[in-house]
């Protein structure tokens, strides 16, 4: 058995982390938690985006042509999670949608408000069993704002840019914007035609993107890679750029060396996080 890259902080040693900047007034902590979950704190809140915290797709490809071998430990158990204001799902994928990562989580934070596409309302009630009506549902442009955060809905292309009947987006990123400071979590995108001038006027402080890329070999719908992200950081303006969506399975995974040797080679700024490691600004 391989050994798994070790979790930089993890479970309870991670909570405490957290626990223990909760109160601070200055800036903003974001950690990642694995693939393209991130834990967002600031001014005593908290915002977890898109997190996978289980070993479900392990368990549910282990005897198919696509194993999903786990890379990394996993860096905190759902049910630790608590003080949790949003959580959001970018679309309908398992690592981005989990049951066994959502419910507990859910069970902890009874007052916690979970943003998604309206376009998988149905779907996400039916796979988590909670109220069709819990959901908040945005298409993109929209934008909500909860306990001081506003979420605005970004179109992604995994691999299309698909809608419902409603013309409602099945695959989004969001913007988060909250006292004065924008973050960029893409969800599963590839680059589209629009998509810079979508982001711009946001001047996204922190842009959180996958660098996985898009091979169809692996038979899964693909991403930005390295170089796409550093770029479209760059076009966008965001100060820093933060790499996800890697690291997760042996078979869909890339280099975060070739994303670092990217950054600088254009001065972008950046910051590669190990699990459970935090970066603040």
């Amino acid at each position: 058995m391989t050994e798994l890259i070790p979790a930089l902080k993890k479970n309870m040693d991670l909570i405490a982390e957290m626990d223990s900047l909760l109160e601070r007034k200055k800036g903003f902590y974001l950690w990642w938690l694995g693939q393209s979950g991130f834990l967002l704190q600031w001014n005593g809140k908290r915002v977890l985006i898109d997190p996978y915290l289980s070993d479900s797709l392990t368990k549910k490809y282990a005897d198919t042509d696509k194993p999903h071998i786990r890379m990394s430990e996993l860096v905190v158990r759902p049910e630790l999670l608590r003080n949790i204001s949003v959580v959001t799902s970018s679309h309908n994928h398992t690592d981005h949608l989990d049951a066994e990562t959502l419910i507990p989580i859910f069970d902890n934070n009874p007052q916690i408000k979970f943003v998604i596409p309206e376009a998988n309302r149905a779907f996400v009630a039916d796979r988590l069993q909670c109220a069709l009506d819990f959901p908040i549902g945005l298409n993109d442009g929209q934008s909500v704002m909860v306990d001081g955060f506003t979420f605005i809905g970004i179109p992604a292309k995994h691999n299309e840019i698909e809608r419902d009947a409603g013309g409602n987006c099945k695959f989004m990123g969001y913007v988060i914007q909250f006292g004065g400071y924008a973050i960029y979590h893409s969800g599963d995108t590839l680059w589209f035609d629009g998509l810079i001038e979508l982001l711009k006027p946001f001047h996204v402080d922190v842009a959180l993107l996958p660098i996985n890329g898009d091979d169809p070999a692996r038979k899964v719908a693909g991403n930005l890679n390295a170089m796409e992200s550093v770029a479209l950081g760059r076009a966008i303006g965001a100060r820093y750029v933060v790499p996800c969506h890697y690291d997760m399975f042996t078979f869909n995974t890339a280099d975060v060396n070739e994303f670092i040797a990217e950054s600088k080679k254009f001065g972008q700024g950046h910051n590669v996080l190990l699990g459970g490691e935090y970066f603040s600004v």
